[in-house]
């Protein structure tokens, strides 16, 4: 999936278990998960392994004060459907890096 795709989309769907789970678990707020398809570059890949029922998808990506985030998400008809969300890893940190230094002007 392409980053430009999410222009389709008219918002979020939220489920309470995943929104109270990802505060609990991880400390991420919704409005966290929301920012990250909005704050460039983002990283985006489909998920094979777990899109057995539905397609599903993950996101590198960046809060507005720089939080570097994980997301699980899938889409409903015109909105986004977070699953999970969870700070990156090492390994994810060093791709996200990467493609940071590719859009940099330096």
């Amino acid at each position: 999936m392409e980053e430009e795709v999410f222009e389709k989309y008219e918002g979020f769907k939220w489920d309470e278990g995943n929104s109270e789970k990802n505060w609990k678990g991880h400390k991420v707020t919704i409005a966290e998960c929301e920012q990250v398809f909005f704050n460039k570059p983002i990283i985006v890949a489909s998920d094979e392994e777990h899109s057995k029922v539905e397609s599903r998808y993950y996101l590198l990506g960046r809060t507005d004060i720089n939080r570097k985030l994980f997301v699980v998400f899938t889409t409903r008809k015109e909105l986004i459907r977070i699953i999970s969300a969870r700070d990156m890893n090492k390994k994810e940190k060093e791709i996200y890096n990467e493609e940071i230094k590719k859009h940099s002007k330096v």
